[in-house]
């Protein structure tokens, strides 16, 4: 499937390269008549023909009879209607600005092919706009895919890298590079086209952490059955997030503003412990120092076997393959990030300060 564009384009190119083809079909044509009717040489005939189709206004190079001088008219005027069809078609192509389109498009394909370790953004609606905004807040790379021209057009006029194309399709998600990717999220409109993502993207790459949006309860099931590592409905959370604003709202007031406050000082991030690279695996909180070290706040503990250990004591002992979930500011989570080892998760970035 292609987008409109692509197909007014290679519309374009065919009528161009078919114009060529004509074009070179009547100097052959007329060569060979020269060639082979004339008598000429095969420099005079071709010389003969040039000059016949550029209508420079030469003079014959050879005596012609009636016969030669009617195909020569002929040449002229099939060489009038080739060039012409190439000129129109050249000039639509320029106006329209296809060459300018195809040479953004190039260069947008290169960025894709550059992309390692990103994150895709499945829909340009309201929600993936939101999710974008707070992937360039934080510095991640990201490429957004929507098959509405209208989204992508101001997804890029907003600085993003976003493509049109279908994201249930293999073809695309091969496009934007899936097979590199850590994440992706399936912000779709359509519960069933989120579905489709999430098991193309599954089967294409079985690694990748797929969060999908979901608009029933029965949807969000289906989806956490086809292999999504997340699912958010955006009617259950909402109301789930209204009814503890007006319940808690000092406490909603805080997880917001370190979650997604506008120059927020506080952060939340996850590390895994990889015995490999950390010399902590087998300690205890305590004698791992994080907090004495850093002054960054362990808030829970994820083993891997699911189990979650909120609140965490001194005492509590740091396993292989342990997730942490820490908070504090951005400079005292990169001190924990190197004690804990070359961690692969990123790293939030300091506020900015006007």
């Amino acid at each position: 499937m292609y987008s409109t564009f692509e197909q007014r384009y290679r519309r374009i190119r065919k009528e161009l390269i078919g114009g060529a083809i004509a074009l070179v079909g009547v100097f052959l044509i007329g060569t060979l008549w020269y060639w082979l009717v004339e008598g000429w040489t095969w420099e005079d005939a071709a010389y003969m023909t040039v000059i016949t189709l550029a209508t420079v206004g030469f003079g014959e190079i050879n005596p012609l009879g009636n016969r030669g001088r009617l195909f020569t008219i002929t040449l002229i005027l099939m060489g009038v209607i080739s060039i012409g069809y190439i000129v129109n078609r050249f000039t639509e192509a320029l106006i329209q600005g296809y060459f300018q389109e195809g040479i953004r498009r190039r260069q947008l394909r290169r960025v894709m092919e550059s992309l390692t370790g990103h994150y895709i953004i499945c829909g340009c609606g309201r929600t993936g706009q939101q999710i974008a905004l707070e992937f360039k807040a934080e510095g991640v790379p990201f490429l957004t895919v929507d098959l509405d021209i209208n989204s992508v057009q101001i997804a890029q006029e907003s600085g993003l890298v976003a493509i049109q194309g279908d994201a249930t399709l293999d073809e695309t998600l091969l496009k934007v590079g899936i097979e590199r990717a850590v994440c992706l999220v399936a912000a779709l409109p359509s519960d069933a086209e989120n579905l489709y993502t999430v098991l193309s993207a599954k089967t294409l790459n079985p690694q990748i952490r797929a969060i999908a949006r979901a608009s029933t309860q029965e949807a969000l099931q289906k989806l956490q059955r086809a292999g999504a590592d997340a699912v958010v409905s955006p009617y259950i959370t909402g109301g789930k997030r209204m009814a503890a604003a007006a319940l808690r709202p000092q406490v909603m007031d805080f997880v917001d503003g370190i979650l997604t406050g506008a120059g927020r000082e506080l952060y939340m991030e996850e590390y895994r412990l990889d015995p490999a690279v950390c010399p902590c695996v087998g300690q205890t909180l305590r004698e791992a120092k994080l907090r004495s070290q850093t002054g960054a706040l362990v808030l829970a503990i994820r083993r891997v076997d699911g189990t979650l250990i909120g609140g965490p004591t001194a005492e509590t002992k740091l396993m292989a393959g342990d997730l942490l979930i820490c908070m504090g500011t951005a400079e005292q989570l990169r001190q924990v990030n190197q004690i804990l080892g070359p961690i692969r998760y990123r790293m939030p970035r300091p506020p900015k300060h006007n």
